[in-house]
């Protein structure tokens, strides 16, 4: 079914590179036209690279490359002026705001939760959790307005909805976020906006294959690579895979987003291979 989000618009974050990339492709394939904001910038104590403002340019190419429009900015969801202004330009150049994907998230390396140093707890939830409700804050007021309802999906984790050890800061942010989530499902249904959660298991990224994961799952081995960590990440899973990929995140959103499911709101929506029922 083409078209499936036609002549709508998407505001995504976190989408220079990965599942945010993902989801801007996925919507524009099917009509829709993107708001996409990335931060672009070092995030202290990270085991990965930071997306780059070449990142964000390559997404703004995909999505170009399928003839349709796209606003895009370096802006970190930290800053809620600088949110709300990217926002605001996006709509005044494309005309509305439909979708909302809030997308952009960082991970961790292991710490027990006694040894996690201030900054750590801080930026996670800063960006994980405060940075999900800035972006919905800055959304709302013009979805109301247009009066026209619409789709908000949180990005939460596996983790927003079971505990693991050792990311004490990554597992609370996943799920205060399906708090929010709830919350909002509540306060905008009058307004026939509805608010849905998606929770992945280990998608393959660089948030999951760079060495602070790899250690995260096999502590005891001295270099691990992909290889190693990949029988180690299946056992999450009740499929028999290691991980999934950002496209599979991506066409959860897109239903959820879609008239396909205009009456599901408030739903926890595991996109995780078993994982939170193993």
């Amino acid at each position: 079914m083409a078209g499936r989000v036609e002549g709508k618009v998407a505001f995504i974050t976190g989408a220079a590179r990965g599942q945010g990339r993902s989801h801007a492709v996925r919507l524009a394939q099917e009509g829709a036209d993107i708001i996409a904001v990335d931060i672009c910038d070092d995030v202290p104590g990270l085991p990965y690279p930071p997306a780059t403002e070449a990142d964000l340019a390559e997404t703004v190419a995909q999505v170009e490359a399928l003839d349709r429009r796209i606003v895009a900015s370096r802006t970190d969801v930290r800053d809620l002026a600088a949110l709300q202004a990217a926002v605001d330009d996006g709509v005044a150049q494309l005309g509305r705001l439909d979708i909302v994907s809030a997308n952009a998230g960082i991970g961790t390396q292991p710490h027990p939760t006694h040894e996690l140093t201030e900054d750590l707890w801080r930026d996670m939830i800063d960006i994980n959790l405060t940075g999900v409700w800035h972006t919905t804050k800055v959304a709302i007021p013009r979805m109301v307005e247009q009066g026209d309802g619409g789709s908000i999906v949180l990005t939460s984790s596996a983790a927003g909805l079971q505990a693991y050890q050792n990311i004490a800061h990554y597992v609370s942010a996943k799920h205060g976020v399906v708090g929010l989530m709830r919350t909002l499902a509540l306060e905008l249904a009058p307004h026939s906006i509805r608010v849905n959660s998606i929770h992945p298991t280990q998608v393959d990224t660089l948030m999951i294959q760079n060495e602070g994961t790899y250690r995260l799952f096999m502590p005891d081995v001295e270099n691990p690579t992909r290889d190693d960590f990949a029988p180690a990440s299946q056992a999450m899973n009740a499929l028999p895979i290691p991980w999934v990929e950002p496209v599979d995140i991506s066409n959860a959103l897109l239903f959820l987003a879609s008239d396909e499911a205009r009456y599901i709101t408030g739903v926890a929506l595991p996109v995780d291979a078993g994982a939170v029922i193993k």
